[in-house]
């Protein structure tokens, strides 16, 4: 699955976007962001505060629990605000 990261959390991770293939016990946007947090120093500090990052599936915004699977791009982005 292709990942896309947009502002801070694009230049915390250091590229705008991936091709990744998660493990198994990967099934949720909250396990996938667990799991790219222990990945390295840089998805540490991406995802260090887990509740704040916002998650869009085939760009459709969704909730951390719900599941990848059959996904093709999950985009991460921080929290938006209007005016």
């Amino acid at each position: 699955m292709k990942l896309v990261y947009f502002s801070w959390v694009r230049e915390r991770v250091g590229k705008t976007q991936e091709d990744i293939a998660p493990p198994t016990g990967v099934m949720t946007v909250a396990d996938l962001i667990g799991w790219l947090a222990a990945r390295g120093e840089e998805y540490a500090y991406a995802f260090e505060n887990p509740k704040i990052i916002r998650a869009a599936i085939d760009r459709t915004h969704v909730p951390p629990e719900t599941a990848i699977a059959g996904a093709r791009e999950i985009a991460f982005f921080p929290p938006m605000t209007g005016g």
